[in-house]
């Protein structure tokens, strides 16, 4: 963990990369020095059928949610979270210029209890670590 999942305007596409954004979000969330490199995922997904506010065909969304395991402090959590949504600002920074845009971001925290993974890439990466 974390994993960091957006949602989208499809339009989005024809104006910003949303890769290169991906990839910068995913950057930034190690760089916090809060998650670890192999736990990050970053997804995003074009909302192919959306209604945004009053209609207004230039109107255009991303909202962004992370899922983090249990066990990061509060204030942790705050600072990872200001960073990414930071980055975030940046990429749309055109769009957050106009009116007709709308950008979120929340972090939620994963129950122990309730949550199954297997992660395989992180042996791999810890072995190429103390070989390296």
């Amino acid at each position: 963990m974390p994993h960091l999942s957006i949602q989208y305007s499809p339009q989005l596409d024809q104006s910003h990369d949303i890769r290169a954004l991906c990839e910068q979000l995913g950057e930034v969330m190690v760089e916090t020095g809060v998650f670890p490199r192999a736990g990050v995922r970053v997804r995003a997904f074009p909302a192919h059928h959306e209604f945004v506010a009053d209609g207004h065909p230039d109107n255009a969304f991303v909202a962004m949610q992370a899922y983090v395991g249990a066990g990061r402090s509060l204030e942790d959590k705050q600072g990872a979270g200001s960073a990414i949504y930071a980055v975030a600002e940046a990429f749309f920074a055109d769009r957050l210029a106009g009116g007709h845009f709308l950008l979120s971001f929340e972090i939620f925290e994963n129950d122990p209890a309730l949550s199954w993974k297997r992660n395989t890439i992180l042996p791999r990466l810890k072995a190429a670590a103390d070989s390296g």
